[in-house]
Order: structure tokens, then C-alpha cells, then sequence
């Protein structure tokens, strides 16, 4: 008998592929200048990303940056993908979709959009060798947490186990971030989670790596985060339901990030 708890589903998975790795090209565009430089001499476009049963977000180029919205009504390019299974096809590099609307960007497509998932791939999945650039590093391990946090939010709200942990959570907002480098909050209503890409004002529970380093160890399972905590290395107060809870619904995104 297979273990359930080791199963992901492909609707969950096209939920983070949308959010949390295509959402992350706002942090990319922003913090890469190799990215950013991609977009300069870019006139603003913006793609729409369009899945049967499945999410729906907007992608904005303007300015050298990056930013996604819900939904995908009002855009230039419109990728549409009969399935969650063809959208995660995108992500892996195993479907090439053909736009619905916008052919006339098709130079765009292939010659920006591409190259920066393309950084975007290198930097969340590199070669051990280029994680030996401090540079590099800094900026792979910062993109990985603005994916794991946003993550987050969508296990908690697709994927069964992750709906049972989420369900256990109160009202309220966690700060979860790495010391002195980068901040998310994770604001819970009802039971649904929600992302915010920058710190908690008024966190009602709190989860904070010590350091970059710990926290890339803790991303590619080196490092034990139950021994960190014992250690002192990985931060917890506040309300420890929520951040048990948290601390459960990070176990998957392991799986789905693997």
C-alpha cells in the first residue's frame, strides 16, 4: 500500500508552480541583475497564465521588474493549458505552450521570458559548483524562501494534509523569515493562508532562521530542524500551535519542492 503522506497531487503542484515559482520572478527581477537586465529595453507586456480547473495569475513586465496578479483577464499574451497536468508540463520544461492570444509577442516569449525561467531555474536548482560564488549563493537561497514561503500558503489551501494542518491554525499572522535578510508573513483567516512578501507588523507567532546558511543547510535537509531549534539556531514564539502547525505544512512543501 502506498504512504499517503508522501503523496502530492498535481492540482496542489500547479498551485505552487503558479504562485510560488513563476511569483518568484517578482523577487528574481528585483534582486538578480543579470534578470533585471534581461528587461531593460523592454516595453511594459504582461502574460496571462490560464489553467482548466486550475489557477489563473497575470505576469507584468515594466521597468526591469516583475509583479503577478490573480486572475488573467486583461493581459497581452494568454497562455492557456487544457489541465493542471500540461501547466505543470511548463514548469518542467516538458510542454510548450501555444499563446490563445498576443502571437504577435512570440519574440518575447522566446526571447525574454524563456532566458529569465531559464535564470530562474539555474538559481532554484543549481550546480553545487556555482553555490561556491557567495554572490550566487545569497541570491539562489534568498529566492528559495520567497518559494518555500508562498509555498506554503498554497499546500495549506490544496493539498489535503496540508488543509488538516491548516484547519488546526488560528487567526493571525506569522512572521517567518531569515535574521537580518529576508521577511514573509503568513496571514491565516479561516483556515486559508495567505503570503505576504515582506515582514510582519503585528505577528501573533514568529519563526526565524539564524543566518543564510542555516537556512539553505535546513532547505536542502542537511541540517535537522528539530536539532536547530534545540540549538537555537532556528527562532520560535508566540502561539506554538500556529507555528507546529506551520512547522507540519513545511514537511510537504519538501515533497512538492523536491
Amino acid at each position: 500500500m502506498t504512504d499517503h503522506i508522501t503523496l502530492t497531487d498535481s492540482k496542489t503542484m500547479a498551485y505552487i508552480n503558479m504562485y510560488a515559482v513563476l511569483g518568484t520572478l517578482e523577487n528574481l527581477c528585483e534582486i538578480d541583475p543579470v534578470a533585471s537586465a534581461m528587461l531593460s529595453n523592454q516595453k511594459p507586456i504582461s502574460i496571462g497564465f490560464d489553467v482548466a480547473d486550475g489557477p489563473k495569475a497575470t505576469l507584468y513586465f515594466k521597468n526591469g521588474r516583475c509583479r503577478m496578479e490573480q486572475g488573467c483577464t486583461n493581459c497581452d499574451v494568454k497562455l492557456p493549458f487544457s489541465s493542471v497536468d500540461k501547466f505543470n508540463g511548463l514548469i518542467d520544461g516538458t510542454v510548450t505552450p501555444i499563446p490563445s492570444k498576443g502571437f504577435q509577442h512570440i519574440k518575447f516569449l522566446l526571447k525574454v521570458f524563456t532566458p529569465l525561467t531559464d535564470r530562474l531555474s539555474a538559481l532554484m536548482r543549481p550546480d553545487p559548483k556555482d553555490l561556491e560564488d557567495r554572490e550566487f549563493f545569497e541570491t539562489s537561497t534568498k529566492l528559495m524562501f520567497y518559494t518555500i514561503a508562498v509555498a506554503l500558503a498554497q499546500i495549506a489551501n490544496n493539498d489535503q494534509i496540508g488543509k488538516f494542518s491548516a484547519h488546526l491554525i488560528p487567526d493571525g499572522e506569522i512572521a517567518f523569515g531569515i535574521k537580518d535578510c529576508v521577511a514573509a508573513t503568513i496571514r491565516v483567516k479561516d483556515h486559508r493562508l495567505v503570503t505576504i512578501k515582506k515582514a510582519s507588523e503585528n505577528p501573533r507567532a514568529a519563526m526565524e532562521f539564524a543566518n543564510l546558511d542555516l537556512a539553505r543547510d535546513l532547505f536542502d535537509g542537511k541540517v535537522n530542524a528539530v536539532a536547530c531549534i534545540g540549538e537555537g539556531t532556528i527562532t520560535m514564539k508566540g502561539m506554538i500551535n500556529m507555528i507546529d502547525n506551520l512547522n507540519r505544512i513545511l514537511d510537504r512543501v519538501a515533497l512538492y519542492l523536491a
